[in-house]
């Protein structure tokens, strides 16, 4: 049976545990947390097995590291002796932001296997989008088994490892700007008189076609935005406002410094 591990269930480790579990329904998934009450209670909820670090390091055949950029060097380093030690194959899967795959090799102490990857909240909801670098000891098989274990995601894919952190800008930290335009949309349907249900149910369904339309017709943004703008219309208004109070070039601003913590995270 493979054994899949994840050390760290926070926001984002427990969506990745979780699609693993459904993508993978015969592996045995394996899952630690700095709190072992919270493993039990995650392992429970997800017909997970509750774990250790140590256990994970030595018997996993893909190994997630779920904790944060500057926790990753000292976990590490404490499970370089085992990871050293194993005569088995097994891949270090790297969530954490600005760290490439060169730097998780460098503190693991061994020449083993790495992925970097920038999964999205959505992958819990099935419509998310996780690109993924592969270090040079990362073989065209790990990589394929990735892409099983996270299939259910949705949108997985490969990328250059020196733009991953311009990925992550985007996809990553995409859907806390499209959170804000939701509500802000909504807020101002309920200034309109509409009921806060409504406003937000229309909101969000208003996004998630529109981005869907993008997806499905590959059509460019800018047309599928001329397509709604009648002459002398409501949405031509509407649009002029965006663009008078900012709206481009605050989000321009919103993934470029979201970009440059990105690469100050690595260092």
């Amino acid at each position: 049976m493979m054994k899949i591990g994840f050390i760290g269930i926070g926001n984002m480790g427990g969506t990745l545990a979780a699609i693993a579990r459904k993508s993978v329904p015969d592996a045995q998934i394996l899952v630690s947390s700095r709190s072992e009450e919270k493993a039990v209670t995650f392992a429970a909820a997800h017909d997970c097995t509750a774990s250790d670090n140590p256990t994970i390091a030595s018997e996993a055949r893909m190994i997630f590291l779920g904790v944060k950029p500057h926790q990753m060097k000292d976990l590490l380093k404490s499970l370089s002796p085992i990871l050293s030690a194993r005569t088995d194959s097994f891949v270090l899967v790297s969530m954490a932001a600005g760290l490439s795959c060169e730097q998780i090799e460098e503190f693991s102490g061994c020449c083993c296997p790495v992925i970097r990857i920038m999964p999205n909240t959505p992958s819990l909801v099935g419509k998310g989008c996780i690109p993924y670098a592969v270090g040079k000891y990362a073989t065209a098989e790990d990589a394929a088994e990735l892409e099983a274990v996270l299939q259910l995601a949705d949108l997985i894919f490969p990328l250059d490892g020196s733009l991953m952190d311009a990925a992550s800008s985007v996809s990553g930290c995409g859907p806390a700007f499209c959170y804000i335009f939701i509500e802000a949309m909504a807020d101002a349907g309920v200034a309109c008189g509409l009921p806060r249900d409504v406003a937000l149910a229309l909101s969000a369904q208003a996004m998630a076609g529109a981005a869907e339309m993008v997806l499905q017709t590959g059509e460019h943004p800018a047309a599928l935005k001329d397509a709604v703008c009648s002459p002398g219309g409501s949405t031509i208004a509407g649009v002029c406002a965006l663009e008078e109070h900012g709206l481009r070039s605050a989000t321009q601003k919103a993934v470029l410094a979201a970009y440059a913590k990105n690469q100050q995270l690595g260092k």
